[in-house]
């Protein structure tokens, strides 16, 4: 059967977005080569990626214009959009669905092929969480406090994992890899 992995990005005190709405210029210099060649590998272990209308939206703008590293497999690896309001798409391998995603991630576990890998948007990534639909969260954590902004993890019961793997990057990041219990 093959896993849900959320990859994302956050800040040493939990945040995935700053407290001005900036979901990348927090990270800074911490974000090296060694750590960018880590998240490709990690893009490139699924055969399919999932993200919510938000995020969905800046990637088809960016990726296929792209040529940073991670724009080949953004536009080779299939995609899944989980969507009440796009219609449409122009980005290659990209498809949207209305399925509840709850209904969803149990049937596309069951299929056959390599794992499938999350992409947050915030609300998209905690939707995932509190259902306890993520079967591994692949985290860049980088040496920056936001104070405030959008955190990755929800409140509510507390979710239990076991530390898989810890990867330290030049840059001061840490590619942490987590299995949930």
């Amino acid at each position: 059967m093959r896993k849900l992995k959320l990859k994302m990005s956050m800040s040493l005190d939990g945040y995935v977005v700053g407290p001005d709405g900036d979901v990348e210029g927090w990270m800074g210099p911490s974000f090296d080569e060694q750590a960018t060649e880590w998240v490709v590998n990690a893009l490139w272990d699924a055969d399919l990626h999932i993200m919510g209308t938000g995020v969905f939206r800046e990637m088809e703008a960016t990726w296929p214009i792209s040529d940073l590293p991670f724009a080949e497999p953004m536009n080779e690896i299939d995609k899944l959009v989980f969507s009440q309001s796009l219609t449409s798409t122009t980005w290659a391998k990209a498809s949207i669905t209305r399925e509840d995603i709850a209904a969803a991630i149990p049937r596309l576990k069951g299929e056959s092929g390599k794992d499938i890998l999350a992409h947050g948007g915030p609300r998209f990534a905690r939707s995932l969480s509190e259902a306890r639909l993520i079967d591994q969260y692949i985290l860049l954590v980088h040496p920056v406090t936001l104070g405030g902004g959008e955190a990755l993890f929800p409140a509510g019961p507390p979710l239990h994992l076991t530390l898989r793997s810890v990867t330290p990057f030049p840059g001061g990041a840490m590619g942490l890899v987590y299995d949930r219990n």
